[in-house]
């Protein structure tokens, strides 16, 4: 017999809103998290991975909890980056549909902050945060936090890796006969020393998927390829998956653009995002990803957080990372929800040494996919050839008569024949240039 939202003690009211949401049995974090939070006093660790439900384990509980006759804020969620708050925000208010008591005010950086404080005039009973904008807030005496009876501390391990001394400050403005809730992906040294410093030696914890901290429902594959290899090998994979959506990370801002360039060079529908971008346009491109209108987003780690797209198909990382942890966070992004996903890992040789290392510390096997060959690449270079000039818009100020006589050489070719003497010219120009490659590396041997 399955379990309901009813049977963990969730109010009529928020099962009205899950049933609009379509969400009708709890995930594994949910049944074991919602009735801690909802009917026990202790503070609590939720060890979960990505894509398990996690904001729902808290949020729907608390949501029942809050004291509607009192209008200060009681309840405080941090998040360590805007859009994963943006995320939270929303579900949360998608959830209190039918609780028009409930006040839930976004706290994050990155957008104008007078607004915010306007807000703040009206009473508010919960706020979703970034540590810095919730600082400034409370500099500003914008916000109160000495009557918040619950703290959600979200991607913990994050937050604790970049947010230090903010945690630290949010916490000494905050009553010590609070309730402290963490939920992290993984638990490293850092996060568990956040647990000793700042929650009760009285807590629950609990886990999700105790055999390992990756989500189970992701196959991980690795490719060896050399450095020039790369991007045509990364071309390759994209070309047998077009229509669906994936994720593309790379280590650093200037690596996201070389790729995102060459991407759009060839056609390919996507966009890129990281941290020198604006807000405004980070929220643009983040906006045509969740809603479809771009296929494949490239992005540094940041956007490893706060991604809560269901249809994913798979992570690239075109850079492996220094961390498990930023790993786990990554793949995290596909197989949402119960769907199956895609991890693939394209390496140098020098890193191959890398990959039982991970296998190990996260519990997982890699399986190795074999690079195209040959013909496969070289024809998969002529096709995006070929889509580029398609999609290639005619140029309006080429004078007529120019263009009358370029008309008059092709003039008596067909389609077909066309189509045979660009694809000669193309293959004729491909190996010209693998030529010059090979003679410029040559003179750089000697």
């Amino acid at each position: 017999m399955s379990i309901k939202f009813s049977d963990l003690g969730i109010s009529s009211p928020l099962q009205k809103g899950l049933q609009d949401l379509e969400i009708s049995e709890p995930t594994f974090i949910q049944k074991k998290a919602i009735p801690v939070v909802l009917h026990q006093k202790e503070d609590l660790v939720a060890l979960a991975k990505t894509g398990t439900g996690k904001t729902a384990a808290f949020g729907l509980p608390l949501l029942d909890l809050i004291d509607i006759k009192k209008n200060h804020v009681q309840v405080v969620i941090l998040a360590p980056t805007r859009e994963l708050g943006q995320q939270i925000h929303s579900n949360l208010v998608d959830y209190a549909a039918h609780l028009s008591t409930v006040s839930i005010a976004s706290l994050c950086g990155g957008i104008p902050i007078k607004p915010q404080m306007e807000r703040l005039k009206t009473p508010t009973q919960i706020v979703v945060a970034t540590p810095g904008r919730l600082l400034d807030l409370v500099g500003r005496q914008a916000i109160q936090l000495n009557k918040v009876s619950y703290l959600v501390l979200d991607e913990a391990d994050e937050m604790v890796s970049n947010f230090q001394q903010e945690l630290e400050t949010i916490v000494k403005e905050i009553p010590k006969k609070r309730r402290t809730l963490l939920f992290t992906a993984t638990l490293s040294g850092a996060v568990k020393q956040l647990v000793q410093n700042y929650m009760s030696k009285h807590l629950v914890q609990i886990e999700d998927h105790t055999e390992g901290s990756v989500n189970l429902g992701i196959e991980h594959h690795y490719t060896v390829v050399t450095p020039i290899e790369k991007l045509d090998v990364l071309m390759h994979f994209l070309s047998s998956r077009v229509g669906q959506r994936g994720l593309i990370f790379c280590k650093t801002k200037a690596a996201v653009n070389k790729l995102g360039k060459n991407l759009a060079i060839n056609k390919f529908s996507s966009g890129l995002i990281h941290g020198s971008l604006t807000q405004g346009i980070r929220d643009r491109i983040m906006g045509q990803f969740r809603e479809g209108h771009i296929d494949i987003l490239v992005a540094t780690d940041l956007a490893a957080r706060g991604i809560d797209v269901k249809e994913i198909s798979y992570v690239v990382h075109y850079h492996l990372p220094d961390t498990y942890d930023t790993y786990v966070h990554r793949s995290g992004r596909t197989a949402r929800a119960g769907a199956k996903g895609f991890s693939w890992a394209i390496i140098q040789e020098e890193e191959l040494v890398d990959i039982p290392h991970f296998e190990q510390e996260l519990d997982l096997t890699f399986t190795a996919l074999k690079k195209g060959d040959a013909k496969s690449m070289e024809e998969n270079k002529g096709l995006l050839w070929a889509k580029k000039i398609f999609k290639t818009k005619p140029n309006h100020e080429i004078s007529p008569s120019f263009r009358a006589q370029i008309g008059t050489v092709f003039h008596h070719l067909t389609k077909e024949e066309l189509i045979d003497k660009l694809l000669a010219d193309y293959v004729m120009n491909s190996k010209s240039v693998l030529t010059e490659k090979a003679s410029v590396k040559k003179r750089k041997k000697r």
